[in-house]
């Protein structure tokens, strides 16, 4: 068969192996990881480049800022251009700018390398709609919870793993050996995925603008871009006010201790694989409605934590598990609606995903220092509750049309 047909070929006919769902599920998670190998490194940075703790902060700050330019920007790609060559061609780069943060000396620099890193870690988002591409109908939600899985493990290890290895060979090591892993993890997607490729007549500027007529045309993508949001910006507003908590007057825990509690987010990992599974059966409403209330549960628990540190990980676990819970069912449910635009769907949801995070962020931090660990579970409970609301607005609104 030839290498043109080959790709315009619907992959979803083939039963993916394991060796190329492991490949996929491995290639996020470390893709993704170069956005979070910063975080236990600022005081190293800050010293060893003489930046003050502002200046060395700006690392998260850019790299973040890439990293919605490359939603924005890059995703919608996934669409226009073949896959295997993407995702290839981005992890390259990648490697690049891992290299240059390395070398870095001084804060341009290395501020500069901090946004191409954030941007091109966005290949992330590009593999798990190709994952559900590559995938049967009937293994779709499995393949999907696997890769992000592997995804939420690269979230929740790189902080781990930056931290051990920077005390090895100071902070420049770890963004050395994250260069050397992006090399050969572009060696192995080249070799390692089919040549997939949808066909699509649009330029590159009406890509872009095609996300907004998706966003106008799909009420399905629009309830799953507010579930999205509403459930990250909670997510956020936990972990973002969390270190204030512990490091507080009641725990006083060191940052290193602080770092462990990123370990409680395995949960999580647990929790998209299952939900994934439990999609393939016909089961996402329920268990969007089964994460939407556990995780307005979740803050009691996480309010109680204020003074007991089994309720905060109790807590922790549920709205973890509750956020992926969330998350998962609603990649399953947007990649059902237009196949042929999965990469400029995924970039409005995660787009909308990204905002209510980076506005539960903001909120929370101001919200803690005004009104201490009670005033952020107040107003994550408020968020929980317009969760729930959207969503027996939308079942009633169902019901009164089918009846």
């Amino acid at each position: 068969m030839s290498s043109s047909v080959a790709e315009a070929q619907a992959p979803a006919s083939v039963r993916l192996s394991r060796g190329v769902i492991a490949l996929l599920a491995v290639a996020t998670g470390l893709s993704v990881a170069n956005n979070y190998y910063a975080q236990p490194l600022l005081g190293a940075i800050r010293g060893g480049l003489h930046l003050s703790s502002g200046a060395a902060g700006l690392v998260v700050t850019v790299a973040q800022i890439g990293y919605a330019a490359g939603l924005i920007f890059l995703l919608p790609l996934g669409d226009l251009l073949q896959h295997r060559r993407l995702v290839v061609i981005l992890t390259a780069a990648n490697a690049a700018g891992l290299a240059a943060m390395a070398s870095a000396t001084s804060a341009p620099v290395l501020l500069g390398a901090s946004v191409v890193v954030g941007a091109l870690s966005v290949v992330a988002q590009i593999l798990v709609p190709f994952a559900a591409a590559l995938a049967s109908e009937e293994e779709r939600g499995r393949v999907v919870g696997t890769v992000m899985s592997g995804l939420l493990l690269g979230i929740l290890l790189a902080r781990t793993f930056a931290g051990l290895l920077s005390r090895i060979g100071g902070w420049p090591t770890v963004y050395w050996v994250a260069a050397a892993l992006m090399v050969v993890l572009a060696v192995a997607l080249r070799f390692g995925l089919p040549a997939v490729h949808t066909p699509t007549s649009l330029r590159y500027p009406s890509l872009l603008r095609s996300i907004f007529t998706l966003i106008r045309e799909e009420p399905v993508l629009r309830l799953r871009m507010a579930y999205g949001g509403l459930s990250f910006a909670m997510f956020s507003m936990l972990w973002t006010s969390l270190t204030f908590l512990l490091s507080g007057p009641v725990y006083g825990y060191s940052t290193s201790t602080i770092g462990l509690f990123g370990l409680v987010g395995a949960a999580g990992a647990l929790g998209a694989n299952l939900t994934g599974r439990l999609a393939d059966r016909g089961a996402v409403h329920r268990t969007t409605a089964a994460g939407l209330f556990l995780i307005l549960v979740s803050w009691l628990p996480v309010w109680l934590g204020g003074r007991s540190l089994v309720a905060l990980l109790v807590g922790i676990i549920v709205l973890d598990l509750a956020a992926q819970v969330i998350h998962i069912s609603n990649q399953n449910e947007i990649y059902r609606i237009r196949p042929e635009a999965r990469s400029r769907v995924n970039s409005a949801y995660m787009t909308a995903y990204f905002t209510g995070g980076a506005i539960g962020s903001a909120l929370s931090s101001y919200v803690f220092g005004a009104f201490g660990w009670a005033g952020v579970c107040l107003l994550g409970c408020a968020t929980g509750v317009l969760a729930v609301a959207v969503w027996l607005a939308t079942a009633i609104a169902s019901r009164a049309r089918t009846g």
